[in-house]
């Protein structure tokens, strides 16, 4: 059922456009690229910040709320880019082993970041301007950090196997 879902995007007027349009898929990449760095870029300030290891000197909450817009604004970019580009060659993007570790890294991602906003992060008035967070906080940023440089290297490596 699902590879049947995945070839009618492959065979939608979309899906045809991206893959047989030659400025299409490239430009479509490089915005997609762009909102990825803006995105890995902030979520890796504010991990590092985590982490204790950088921004020392600024509470968690005040660094998190100037870099969050522009993770969100960015990583719905890199979303809408990143299904379109999947719907140009959606039944073998769906067998790529890249492809599938890179999703997976996402969900991982996604649990972490689950369990840090409605766990860890309501005790964030004992521990929002310390230094060095508690390790729950620390362990966080550095999931994150290493889900995200997964997700940038699998990236990568699906255009190497396409």
């Amino acid at each position: 059922m699902l590879n049947q879902f995945f070839q009618q995007l492959y065979d939608s007027p979309l899906g045809t456009a991206i893959r047989e349009d030659p400025a299409y898929f490239p430009w479509i990449e490089s915005f997609h690229v762009l909102a990825i760095t803006i995105v890995v870029g902030s979520i890796c300030a504010l991990d590092l910040r985590f982490m204790g290891l950088a921004s020392r000197q600024r509470s968690i909450s005040s660094f998190g709320a100037e870099v969050l817009p522009y993770t969100v604004t960015a990583f719905v970019v890199a979303a809408i880019t990143g299904l379109l580009l999947f719907s140009s060659n959606a039944p073998a993007y769906a067998e790529n082993v890249y492809f599938i570790a890179k999703m997976l890294i996402m969900l991982v991602a996604l649990v972490n970041l689950s369990i840090f906003h409605f766990i860890t992060e309501r005790g964030i008035g004992q521990w929002d301007h310390m230094p060095k967070p508690p390790l729950a906080v620390r362990a966080a940023g550095a999931i994150s950090l290493c889900c995200w440089i997964g997700i940038v290297l699998t990236g990568r490596w699906i255009a190497y196997t396409e």
